[in-house]
């Protein structure tokens, strides 16, 4: 007997890179466009990543096409400034990340010891 796995077992177990993880996190609170994001990712890194917008830009072209973000309309479209926003499968994809995460840090914490200093 074969199994097949449908495109949507698929989607579900992908994992995601660290920058498309931070930009689906700093979506998480609120919509967003380009700048705000990158200044969030590397707010939240502590400036250990510094997304160029080539990067930015063509992960959110991605997400938008996996359905995890959506196009948010902003009133103040004064300078053209496209906003995301999480859509409920982008937020089930970041809970699943999480999760992976959290699995992991036990593991590994299950297996290193403290080192005493």
């Amino acid at each position: 007997m074969r199994h097949v796995a449908s495109d949507h077992v698929i989607a579900e177990s992908r994992t995601v890179s660290e920058p498309v993880f931070l930009i689906l996190t700093s979506l998480a609170d609120q919509p967003r466009h380009g700048y705000a994001l990158m200044q969030d990712i590397q707010r939240m890194s502590n400036g250990r990543v510094m997304l160029s917008t080539g990067t930015l830009y063509g992960a959110l072209r991605r997400l938008l096409e996996d359905g995890l973000i959506e196009r948010f309309h902003q009133k103040d479209t004064s300078r053209d400034k496209q906003a995301y926003k999480l859509t409920l499968d982008g937020r089930r994809q970041l809970q699943r990340e999480m999760d992976r995460m959290k699995q992991l840090m036990r593991i590994a914490a299950s297996r290193v010891k403290e080192i005493e200093v």
